[in-house]
């Protein structure tokens, strides 16, 4: 309802305690006409001085405290209080705000302190014809009206009561000041004393006030000291200020530089989450890799072993060739002796010189080093075909005589001097074979070197 946001400043003071003859309302109708603007003329005594938050309310009649208003409207304050004009005020109230019911209201002047300073007899917002209106009222209205008559006469019974215990206060009120009034005599006797004593006092104070004097002066000449003293404080204060103002421009830039850090950790620790996961998967990959390894090697420690079995096997059956042949050759070789002997003796029987023979059989060094160099065991042969060497059978002549019955002795003596075997036996697999297949025998032994 008020015309402005702002509430005025109000109070719980009762009636009893306020001065209503301070503002003094003009002028006022006893109704106005709703609808229009309602202007509102008040005088102030020479007793009120008015201030800033005063205001002027409308109040239903009948209302306890100024907390009860309808609407309100700031006051002006005059530019000079002591000319009529600004005596004379006026506040003016949009119609908009103002009641729309018939019931008696009165303007009332409240300062800051939410005193009430003056209240406006009481009036009405009707209509101007409203005396030729026809009032038609109920039973139960006037009922209501009487029990407001009864409200009403008690209410003026106990204001009868209340004027009555008010003179009594103000027969009290006369006899303390006529008792007040002999004091203020006897305060007026007081008073003359007192200025007696004050006019001793002002000589004093007239002597303290030039030493106030003097000491006025010192404070200037300290206050001058001290206003260059705050000129120097205030320079090194804006120099502070400047200092403080590249701390904090400095503080910023720390803090830009450690947002900018935060962001570059953040991507490092997301380079090396996916640096880790790559080297997890590396892991992985290598451990296959050693697992594939590990298996590739097993499988070719596994082939070594089994080729190296295979090896030694072969190297045992070389081995065993190797030693049959070994032994076959000394057999042979001593054979080549017996033979050799059987030889000489017959030339002796002869009368022949073994070393004068045009062709001298070969000594065991002598077929060694003509042997084949690509067997490696050496010849097998080598014994029989020494043993039968077509030179000195192909001598059947007598050197001295020169008969030809010598190579048929000397054919005859080595058969019956040579050991005739009647089986071969394999010295590998122990197979057997007969003399005669000796041939068989030694391409059965052949093959098993291989």
């Amino acid at each position: 309802m008020e015309e402005t946001v702002e509430d005025p400043p109000t109070s719980a003071v009762l009636l009893d305690h306020c001065h209503f003859s301070q503002v003094i309302f003009n002028s006022v109708e006893k109704f106005y006409v709703p609808g229009g603007d309602v202007t509102c003329y008040y005088t102030l005594t020479q007793q009120f001085i008015p201030r800033r938050k005063d205001w002027i309310g409308i109040f239903r009649v009948g209302w306890k405290t100024t907390r009860e208003y309808y609407t309100f409207m700031w006051v002006s304050l005059p530019v000079d209080l002591n000319s009529d004009s600004a005596k004379q005020q006026e506040v003016q109230f949009k119609a908009y705000y103002l009641p729309k019911d018939d019931e008696y209201y009165q303007f009332c002047y409240v300062d800051q302190d939410g005193v009430v300073r003056g209240a406006s007899i009481p009036f009405q917002f009707r209509p101007e014809n409203e005396e030729d209106i026809l009032v038609v009222t109920t039973q139960g209205e006037v009922e209501e009206i009487e029990q407001r008559n009864k409200e009403l006469c008690k209410e003026n019974q106990e204001l009868k009561d209340t004027c009555v215990s008010l003179q009594k206060q103000n027969s009290d009120t006369q006899a303390e000041l006529h008792k007040t009034q002999e004091e203020l005599e006897i305060l007026k006797s007081t008073a003359q004393k007192l200025e007696q004593e004050a006019k001793a006092q002002k000589d004093g104070w007239e002597t303290e006030l030039l030493q106030l004097k003097e000491q006025n002066q010192k404070m200037s000449s300290e206050n001058e000291k001290m206003g260059v003293r705050v000129e120097q404080l205030q320079a090194q204060l804006s120099t502070r200020e400047k200092e403080m103002e590249k701390l904090v421009q400095g503080d910023q830039d720390k803090t830009e530089q450690l947002e900018r850090l935060k962001k570059e950790n953040s991507q490092l620790l997301l380079t090396l989450t996916q640096q880790k996961e790559r080297q997890k998967k590396l892991e992985q990959t290598v451990e296959e890799m050693l697992k594939q390894e590990e298996t590739t090697t097993l499988k070719k420690q596994l082939a070594l072993k089994d080729e190296n079995a295979g090896l030694s096997k072969k190297l045992s059956e070389n081995k065993i060739i190797y030693d049959a042949l070994q032994k076959e050759k000394e057999r042979l070789e001593r054979e080549n002796d017996l033979l050799k002997r059987e030889n000489s003796r017959l030339l002796s029987y002869m009368g022949l010189d073994f070393d004068s023979l045009p062709y001298q059989v070969p000594t065991s060094a002598q077929g060694g080093a003509g042997q084949n160099p690509a067997l490696v065991y050496g010849n097998p042969y080598s014994g029989i075909q020494e043993s039968s060497a077509p030179s000195l059978l192909a001598v059947k002549k007598c050197p001295t005589c020169k008969s030809d019955f010598a190579g048929d002795i000397l054919d005859f003596t080595s058969e019956q001097q040579r050991p005739q075997p009647l089986c071969l036996s394999c010295p590998i697999c122990d197979k057997t074979f007969p003399a005669k297949e000796k041939q068989i025998f030694e391409d059965h032994v052949f093959c098993h070197s291989l």
